[in-house]
């Protein structure tokens, strides 16, 4: 007899097709709405969305309200790492501490042993691995996610293709609507713009100066919480005539440092707050210094809470605060963060 599952359903495609498969499987499902950050026309057309699926499925979907827990712990951190100069990312958090975090407490407290979502990707309760669509491959955000929980975990998207997805919610009259509507963003609490949100909180147009390595001001710029390790544009520079990208960011002057594109290479960098699933001292691995990139070649060193990581190849545009996530083939080993 399969146990209960407790399943993320957000009132997409992808967390409803994933209730719509473990029910088929034979697992008894329980659904559950997170309410995690304040948009209450959002919550109520999405909650109203997995409430049919519901009713359809015949299954009970929660209502969780943890918007204060993803506050503190997924958007006040997102808030004050672009005030740090840091490029945060807050979905590699929210997986840890929200959704096979808190989620895992909720089930725990309805007596329920797995949890679910529509995440692409694999796991066979020990590790994590890439899914088999590639390109929509989610396992990165699973990095930093507690080991002793893997067991508790399924992810039935993981042998599917998106378009093999939105096919089987097709076929379903109460699911066309869903099936329709088009990707949500990858950051929930973003709509357009990440610089929309931090608006809110400080004020972040202020005109600064741009340097150059030498510390020369060579141009100005619009506010440095504008600007990522890479950007091209949107700040000035006297009588360039090559283009320039951001090398660094100084939030205490409100400064930004610019030179041309090579000197964005980096080729060994120092990783913090590290979370693997075996345990691993010094290793051989592919890594990803952001979610869309591809997978490098390394050699990586653990030494207590910290770590360095040595490329066979440069990468371009590293930037402080995104996690570096380490892979054995398919087989995703851990991350850390990049100091």
């Amino acid at each position: 007899m399969k146990p209960d599952v407790l399943v993320g359903m957000s009132g997409g495609v992808d967390s409803t097709v994933t209730a719509m498969l473990l029910q088929e499987r034979g697992y008894a499902v329980t659904g559950v709405y997170m309410k995690l950050h304040d948009n209450d026309a959002y919550h109520e057309a999405n909650y109203a969305k997995a409430k049919r699926v519901g009713e359809y499925l015949g299954i009970e979907v929660h209502f969780l309200d943890i918007s204060e827990d993803f506050q503190r712990e997924v958007y006040d951190y997102f808030v004050e790492a672009y005030r740090a100069g840091r490029t945060p990312n807050p979905c590699v958090v929210c997986n840890r501490q929200i959704k096979f975090g808190r989620m895992l407490e909720y089930a725990d407290a309805l007596g329920i042993e797995k949890v679910a979502t529509g995440h692409y990707l694999r796991c066979d309760g020990r590790y994590v691995y890439q899914a088999l669509d590639k390109g929509k491959d989610q396992s990165y955000f699973l990095a930093e996610v507690r080991p002793e929980v893997l067991p508790r975990l399924l992810f039935p998207l993981g042998e599917w293709h998106k378009d093999e997805v939105k096919a089987y919610a097709a076929r379903v009259p109460v699911l066309q609507e869903i099936a329709e509507q088009k990707e949500s963003s990858e950051i929930c609490f973003v709509e357009n713009d990440y610089t929309e949100v931090l608006q809110k909180h400080m004020q972040i147009d202020r005109e600064g100066e741009v340097l150059n390595e030498a510390g020369e001001v060579v141009g100005r710029h619009k506010g440095y919480m504008h600007y990522t390790i890479g950007k091209r544009r949107g700040f000035t520079v006297h009588g360039a005539h090559d283009p320039h990208y951001v090398l660094a960011l100084d939030p205490e002057k409100n400064r930004i440092v610019v030179g041309t594109r090579e000197r964005l290479e980096e080729r060994s960098f120092c990783i913090g707050r590290i979370n693997l699933f075996e345990n691993l001292e010094e290793f051989d691995c592919e890594v990803k210094v952001r979610y869309r990139t591809r997978a490098i070649p390394a050699h990586v060193r653990i030494s207590g809470e910290e770590g360095t990581v040595e490329l066979t190849e440069p990468v371009y545009g590293l930037a402080r605060g995104q996690f570096a996530v380490f892979y054995d083939g398919e087989r995703l080993l851990g991350g850390g963060e990049i100091l």
